[in-house]
């Protein structure tokens, strides 16, 4: 069983996820973390920290390079090439090295402690780690929420709005549509209020996130 730890006054429901097959360790960084009101489960092992459920707030991973069995770096390779959790991992170990790091960092490892560390070291590590995520979390919404709005739209306009993103007027889209200049202005107006734009340099970069190409002029 995880050691967990929660708070009712943790930051926004954000976790720490502790793995390190040292019961004193865990037990020292739960103690930590708490005193910083953020909610902790501590592991014993990779694979209990897989099969236990995560939360859907900002999330960071702390693990220990030298676990029993399969290493931290070995463990942070498998969570990429499987499509594992993507929380920001803090790696700690008594043994670290400049290769180790090197390797780990260039996997996206958030930060590399080597034990002993201060606690204050752990503390920024572990802030930067869960803003990091929050910024990843809200990015990520912030996508699915410009894709709703584009499916939203009617297929005409859509046709509308790429012609609208190229600088094309109303009078210039209903040409190239075949369509009459009032419809061009109607759907424009309607499609840009369901993508919630309020300028074509608005529109563009939307659509530019959304990986939608416009057409040529």
């Amino acid at each position: 069983m995880p050691n967990v730890a929660t708070s009712s006054d943790d930051r926004s429901g954000r976790v720490v996820y502790v793995v390190d097959d040292d019961e004193f360790v865990r037990a020292a960084l739960v103690s930590l973390l708490r005193s910083i009101d953020l909610a902790v489960c501590a592991f014993a092992s990779t694979e209990a920290f897989l099969a236990a459920p995560k939360g859907a707030g900002p999330s960071c991973l702390v693990l220990d390079v030298r676990l029993r069995g399969q290493s931290g770096i070995a463990f942070q390779k498998s969570l990429v090439e499987n499509g594992g959790p993507q929380m920001p991992i803090i790696f700690m170990t008594g043994h670290g090295d400049i290769a180790m790091t090197v390797k780990a960092m260039k996997a996206g490892a958030m930060d590399f402690l080597t034990k002993p560390f201060h606690d204050q070291e752990m503390i920024d590590a572990v802030v930067a780690a869960l803003d990091r995520d929050a910024q990843r979390l809200e990015a990520s919404q912030s996508l699915r929420d410009l894709r709703e709005c584009w499916e939203s739209l009617t297929p005409r306009e859509r046709e509308v709005l790429q012609h609208v993103a190229t600088g094309l007027m109303n009078k210039q889209v209903a040409g190239n549509m075949g369509i009459a200049e009032i419809t061009a202005k109607i759907h424009r107006g309607q499609a840009m209020r369901k993508m919630k734009c309020r300028s074509v340099a608005e529109l563009v970069r939307k659509m530019t996130a959304l990986g939608i190409e416009l057409p040529s002029r």
